[in-house]
């Protein structure tokens, strides 16, 4: 039976990854907490051209009375930007409030642009019942937890408990097509997704998730993702999984009977996961995994220098020997490692740079089948490390208005490819890039299904002596050779 309660606005800005749409979680965790007394209505912008005469439209059809958005950096944070000054302006009685990782970090910012009424500072669904009920139906603003807000000046509300995710409703999947959301990739031909915990209990320097769980981890029972897992398959068709925990494999025996109930479903499936974590596995646990259709794993190893990965709190003292053992592990059991690296680290970013590129010379040795995920160093608010100081003495600072924020640097910054900071000059931004070609020619990446053995072929032959002589310089044949087969990096095919 549908709710006959208030329509409530749900956006899901444009994603980084035009084309290839997932599932919008985080709408869908906080619809679940107001379905039933209200009715969430799901905005992908993902999917819809013309998203603020959408969202404007429907707000005047529904007489909504708020819209929620999720804001990640990026892309996301660009159009969300553009989008809600728009509806804003066209339907100022309509409160809009932001959630995610942005507000979390930038709340005062945002509550000061002119356009945003509310932000929410971390697990949002406890604040967004709160704010949806007081906003329908009275109340104070002071007892919405986690709520920014302007009360004179910039307010910042107390957050609540978190809220273990067992007692959440399961999400409301009908509040979306899921046809939308089945994709292609290298797990199947029907890949969706789902967040099994929320949360992490690291505190890695350069991670945002730090300051919005405060190093909490709220997984759900293997009962749940059990449950999960048999509507996502048999009612929606799903033959691939992407878990996108923030970190899916903290507790191995929690894994090991999620492996246990999956292996009766046929998924194959991927997670994010830490080197060091993964490390201490029994092999019965990763030949659990591997029963239940575990296919490939995507791992921080950040850095080729145990210096940098203390700096980082990632790991630390034999932190990359840690990652040499895992890329073998996992190839003599045939699941692929996807391993992210941030190059160009401060005080000297030339010289990271050449020490990741030789352990990644070695970890390719060991494991040809690795992906590599090759980032650039770009500071996090929360970081107290000594990085961020070392960046800060080179002249770098953060925006200080919404509006600075969605200058197109910002965004190139977010994406952690070419940041444009200060202390990162051209000439090591071009050794990155030249290098991540020359590696991707010599060993081309197995998830892109497209790519023919004549293709991997061509590109392994024209790299050969490149790869083999180390010149990196300007390969300016093996850049051409890419675009002509249109050439995929593992982080533009679905992961």
């Amino acid at each position: 039976m549908e709710p006959t309660g208030p329509t409530v606005l749900l956006y899901n800005p444009l994603s980084t990854t035009p084309g290839k749409q997932r599932l919008p979680m985080s709408l869908l965790s906080i619809a679940r907490v107001i379905e039933g007394d209200y009715t969430p209505e799901i905005i992908d912008g993902n999917l819809i051209d013309d998203v603020a005469t959408h969202i404007i439209e429907r707000a005047r059809a529904t007489k909504a009375k708020l819209l929620g958005v999720t804001v990640m950096p990026g892309p996301q944070l660009r159009q969300a930007i553009a989008v809600s000054k728009v509806v804003k302006a066209a339907v100022p009685e309509m409160a809009i409030v932001w959630g995610g990782y942005f507000p979390t970090h930038f709340g005062d910012i945002v509550v000061q642009s002119g356009y945003v009424d509310y932000a929410v500072e971390g697990q949002g669904e406890p604040a967004f019942r709160k704010l949806v009920d007081t906003i329908h139906h009275g109340g104070s603003l002071a007892e919405v937890p986690g709520l920014v807000w302007q009360n004179g000046s910039v307010t910042q509300n107390p957050r609540a408990p978190m809220v273990p995710l067992d007692n959440l409703p399961l999400f409301p999947y009908h509040r979306v097509n899921m046809a939308d959301y089945r994709g292609r990739s290298y797990l199947g031909n029907a890949v969706l997704s789902h967040h099994s915990s929320f949360g992490c209990p690291f505190s890695c320097s350069f991670c945002a998730v730090v300051r919005m769980v405060n190093q909490r981890w709220l997984p759900e029972s293997p009962e749940r993702v059990e449950t999960v897992m048999d509507i996502l398959a048999n009612k929606y068709g799903a033959n691939g999984m992407e878990f996108h925990d923030m970190d899916f494999f903290i507790r191995e025996d929690r894994v090991a009977e999620i492996s246990d109930r999956m292996e009766r479903f046929g998924l194959t499936w991927w997670g994010l996961g830490r080197v060091d974590t993964l490390s201490n596995y029994s092999d019965a646990t990763w030949q659990k995994m591997k029963q239940s259709g575990c296919k490939m794993i995507f791992m921080g190893a950040e850095s080729g220098s145990d210096e940098t990965l203390k700096l980082m709190n990632k790991g630390g003292k034999s932190g990359t020997e840690r990652t040499l053992y895992v890329a073998e592990r996992m190839a003599k059991l045939g699941i692929v490692p996807e391993f992210s690296f941030v190059l160009g680290n401060p005080p000297d970013p030339m010289a990271d740079i050449d020490c990741t590129i030789q352990f990644i010379r070695k970890l390719k040795k060991i494991n040809p089948a690795v992906e590599l995920i090759l980032y650039i160093y770009t500071p996090v608010p929360h970081d107290r490390s000594e990085l961020l100081q070392a960046a800060k003495a080179l002249g770098f600072q953060f925006p200080q208005t919404l509006d600075e924020w969605s200058d197109p640097s910002w965004e190139t910054f977010s994406l952690r490819r070419d940041p444009e900071t200060p202390f990162f000059k051209d000439k090591a931004r071009r050794k990155v890039r030249d290098f991540e070609s020359v590696v991707n020619a010599y060993y081309p990446t197995v998830t892109d299904m497209r790519l023919r053995g004549y293709m991997r072929n061509a590109l392994r032959g024209l790299s050969t002596i490149r790869y083999k002589m180390e010149w990196y310089a300007w390969p300016y044949e093996l850049k051409a050779l890419q675009r002509l087969i249109q050439y995929r990096r593992p982080e533009t095919t679905g992961f």
